[in-house]
């Protein structure tokens, strides 16, 4: 395994001269031999290093876009040579790469101390929040990682939120547009000390600014299964609340790599948009519940 992380290590060393020098075809091979030859002593086999940076190279569009769509705050050009490097190492092991050979975790992790031995203070945790980001969005990834470290069912409490205003006469539902493109509603873990009514109202202040907010009821609750790259299966537990606004509707969409946009929506528009089917049922029944608050004031007329 230190044969691997040296190969890992001058791997990026090469792409990052290579990037930082214009990333000209003609002088990959050149750079590559170069750096194997004064950082590989002890290196019995170059083969993993040739094959990663093959790797990244073919598949460099690709991953880019990922990058692109993990951390919609950091494009491209502004992010370090080093922690970019990285980053596309780090996404072409998780995506390409053999599972059984290369596991989730291990891609991660791997990534994480590329980050600390040659990026800056913050270099790790970035990396870490992108590629975690990725390893849990992406569909069909977690599905085909079998090499977690942990086989044991972790659980986390959640709560979310069907936030909803009055405007014109009619009722709209705000939802927040993750880096795949799928729309969701607020939600997120429980902090210490906290109940579920205080974190759903915290959460929705911190992920869409939106901070005179009032709960009418709970929706009910559901449960899923995640992986997460460190801690194996995770049991989450998400007790769903339907909250009013009842103060400024402007939204202030947290900087996150998980969280690209936040928009109102009329209850129509709703059912055309792309969205998660564990949520589905939740949205369904909040929309009904204003649906016939609607009906019933239009009868008291």
């Amino acid at each position: 395994m230190a044969s691997r992380h040296l190969s890992r290590s001058i791997a990026m060393q090469s792409l990052y001269e290579w990037d930082f020098y214009g990333k000209r075809p003609e002088d990959l091979d050149e750079i590559v031999k170069k750096n194997i030859k004064e950082f590989g002593v002890g290196l019995k086999d170059d083969e993993f290093v040739w094959k990663l940076i093959k790797g990244v190279v073919k598949h460099l569009p690709q991953i880019d876009k990922i990058i692109e769509k993990a951390a919609p705050e950091w494009p491209i050009s502004q992010i370090t040579i080093i922690d970019r490097n990285v980053l596309r190492i780090g996404l072409y092991e998780l995506l390409y790469e053999d599972k059984e050979e290369v596991p989730p975790k291990v891609a991660i992790n791997e990534a994480i101390e590329l980050a600390k031995s040659f990026g800056g203070e913050s270099s790790g945790r970035f990396i870490n929040g992108v590629l975690g980001t990725v390893y849990k969005e992406i569909p069909g990834l977690e599905k085909a990682s079998v090499s977690l470290k942990s086989t044991e069912t972790i659980e986390e409490i959640l709560t979310a939120a069907v936030v909803f205003c009055k405007k014109n006469d009619a009722y709209q539902i705000v939802l927040i547009r993750d880096i795949f493109g799928y729309w969701t509603f607020p939600k997120g873990h429980i902090e210490k000390e906290e109940s579920l009514n205080q974190a759903i109202i915290r959460e929705i202040g911190e992920e869409v600014g939106l901070k005179e907010v009032k709960i009418v009821k709970k929706l009910g609750e559901r449960e899923y299964i995640a992986k997460d790259p460190k801690e194996g299966r995770i049991k989450r537990k998400v007790t769903d609340f339907l909250v009013e606004v009842f103060g400024s509707t402007e939204l202030k969409v947290e900087k996150s790599p998980g969280i690209k946009d936040a928009k109102w929506f009329d209850l129509d528009e709703i059912l055309e948009l792309k969205r998660y089917k564990d949520a589905e049922k939740t949205l369904l029944q909040a929309i009904d519940y204003l649906k016939g608050i609607i009906k019933n004031q239009a009868t008291d007329k």
